[in-house]
C-alpha cells in the first residue's frame, strides 16, 4: 500500500532522533528513540536499518555528557552528529506563540527537518524567554518547539493528547507507559493555574516552567 506521506522534495529532508549519552550509561531511551524512527520511516516509505542505527549509537564513546543527533535521509542513509551536551537551565520562562497549528496535519507526529514555524519561532524568541507553546485552532495546548508540555495534578502529571496536534516525544511516551503522566484535552488556563508546568524531552528532562510576565 502506497504511504499517504511522502518525504517532500527536498534534498535536505531527514528524520531526526535527539537523543542523550552519558558515560558508563550510553545512549538514553535509545530503544523508544529508534522504534519512533522506525514508525516514521514505514510512514514516510524510507528505509531504516534498525540495526545499523543502533550500531551507530553503539560506537559513541567519550568522557563527558554528548547530545546524539540521528539523521535519516529518504534513501535509508544514516547519520550520527554529536557534541557536548550543555547544563539545563533549571527554570524556563514561556509564551503562547500566535500562530495555531491544525491538529489534523500528519507531519506534527513526525520528528523531521519539516520545521520551518519552529526554527522561525526559536529564533523570534522574546527576551527573557525559553520557549512557545503552541495551541491548536481549537484554542488547546500543542507542544513547544522542542518540547512536549505537562502539568502536574493531584494524581499525576497531565500532557495534551496526540489528537491535539504534537509530536509523540519519546519522554512523554515513557512516562505514559510508566503510569506517570495521562493525556488530558489542556488549555491556557490549565496551564496557568496549574501546581507546576513543565516543559520536557527525551534530551532534558522535565524543566520547570511559569509563563513570562504579561505572557
Amino acid at each position: 500500500m502506497e504511504s499517504p506521506l511522502c518525504p517532500p522534495d527536498d534534498p535536505g529532508f531527514r528524520l531526526i532522533e535527539t537523543l542523550g549519552w552519558y558515560p558508563g550509561a550510553g545512549p538514553r531511551r535509545a530503544a523508544l528513540h529508534l522504534a519512533r524512527m522506525a514508525q516514521s520511516a514505514t510512514a514516510l516509505g524510507m528505509p531504516f536499518d534498525q540495526t545499523r542505527a543502533q550500531h551507530l549509537l553503539d560506537q559513541i564513546t567519550g568522557p563527558a555528557p554528548l547530545r546524539c543527533r540521528l539523521t535519516l535521509d529518504p534513501k535509508g542513509v544514516l547519520a550520527l552528529a554529536t557534541a557536548p551536551l550543555a547544563a539545563n537551565l533549571p527554570h524556563w520562562r514561556v509564551v503562547i506563540h500566535p500562530e495555531r497549528l491544525d491538529a489534523d496535519d500528519p507531519w506534527l507526529r513526525h520528528k523531521t527537518t519539516r520545521r520551518a514555524l519552529y526554527d522561525r519561532a526559536r529564533a523570534e524568541l522574546p527576551a527573557g524567554s525559553d520557549e512557545w507553546l503552541f495551541l491548536n485552532r481549537n484554542g488547546q495546548v500543542c507542544e513547544g518547539t522542542i518540547t512536549n508540555v505537562f502539568m502536574a495534578s493531584d494524581d499525576g502529571l497531565l500532557t495534551p493528547p496526540l489528537a491535539s496536534g504534537l509530536l509523540p516525544g519519546i519522554l512523554r511516551a515513557e512516562l505514559l507507559a510508566i503510569g506517570r503522566a495521562r493525556e488530558v484535552a489542556l488549555h491556557p488556563n490549565d496551564l496557568r493555574n496549574a501546581q507546576t508546568l513543565y516543559c520536557g524531552n527525551s534530551l532534558r528532562g522535565l524543566i520547570p516552567a511559569t509563563f513570562a510576565p504579561d505572557a
